[in-house]
């Protein structure tokens, strides 16, 4: 087709001469039977992957050697556009010489980055970039299927940006780290939402799980939350209002004193909380092994009002009542 055709011109040169070869002449279609993986000495591997958001479908062939795991051999079917062959061309490629686990890491972003001419100029534009995300799924049902477990077991992450495999632990760690506050934010940060831009919102050509646009609204939300309990819980003892010191004081007491008093038996009530003259009184009362203890009233009692102290920042007096 030249370029001044429908697909010509600025969209035909957005495709690397990679991609066009592999589209016109790819080397790895074809299959494989179990007369191949014979000769070869292995074991057949046949999976199927389907995108539902364009009906494109991919089968791939492997052989492998069942004593070391090793691909010794890649074939693929492709009933799709040029981009889907290309990708599951240079898929089969990549998987040769690998071992079942390492071709598992393969990515479609490593599928894309070999289909490049140059490093730095993407082989398919953004919207085309999702047919290299079958030759990832159909090489993870190739795995599945050779060690005879669920797909579901492989899965140990949720994607959120499919061309990119972009995680949504991802994600959020970007905004929160990062304090990110935009969508092209993520994206810079992610790549999330860079190619076929669906993940972004709702509306786009495939439909998602989660969009970028409510994980970044529900992100900050959470943030903002946190930053004001956090606040709460900074803010100075003397400012506070009676409710919250009571509370404050019941915290500590809860997280540093009971299970050292506790230890021996022993237990502490708060009564109640007095301030006068720049000196918080906190009435106490005791349970357990410490009604009645020796200590009580020295050991024990100043070392409640030295902890109080240290983390209220103000001067306590502690009463048993």
């Amino acid at each position: 087709m030249a370029k001044n055709d429908l697909i010509g011109g600025a969209l035909w040169e957005a495709y690397s001469k990679k991609v066009a070869a592999r589209m016109d002449n790819p080397k790895n279609r074809g299959e494989l039977t179990e007369a191949d993986a014979k000769k070869l000495g292995g074991k057949l591997v046949i999976a199927d992957h389907g995108a539902e958001s364009c009906g494109d479908a991919v089968r791939l062939y492997w052989v492998v050697d069942a004593k070391t795991n090793v691909i010794k051999a890649a074939r693929f079917k492709s009933f799709g556009c040029g981009t889907a062959i290309a990708s599951s061309d240079m898929m089969s490629d990549l998987c040769v010489g690998k071992t079942v686990d390492e071709a598992a890491k393969i990515t479609n972003i490593d599928v894309e980055k070999a289909l490049r001419d140059t490093p730095e100029t993407p082989a398919v534009p953004p919207q085309k970039m999702h047919c290299s995300v079958m030759a990832y799924d159909v090489i993870k049902k190739a795995v599945a299927q050779y060690k005879g477990v669920d797909l579901s077991a492989l899965e140990t992450e949720t994607i959120v940006c499919e061309c990119g495999r972009v995680s949504l632990g991802t994600i959020v760690d970007a905004i929160r780290l990062n304090d990110l506050k935009t969508v092209e934010d993520i994206t810079h940060y992610t790549k999330a939402g860079g190619f076929c831009k669906s993940c972004i919102a709702p509306g786009g050509h495939e439909k998602r799980q989660h969009y970028l646009v409510d994980i970044l609204r529900d992100t900050r939300a959470a943030m903002e939350k946190e930053k004001l309990h956090a606040g709460m819980e900074t803010q100075e003892f003397s400012s506070m209002t009676l409710v919250r010191k009571l509370k404050a004081v019941e915290k500590i007491l809860n997280e540093d004193l009971r299970p050292m008093l506790a230890a021996d038996g022993g237990d502490v009530e708060l009564v109640d909380l007095k301030e006068s003259a720049g000196v918080v009184e906190i009435h106490v009362q005791y349970r357990g092994a410490c009604m009645g203890c020796p200590s009580a009233g020295t050991n024990t009692l100043s070392a409640i009002e030295t902890v109080l102290g240290q983390k209220l920042g103000v001067k306590i007096k502690v009463v048993a009542v």
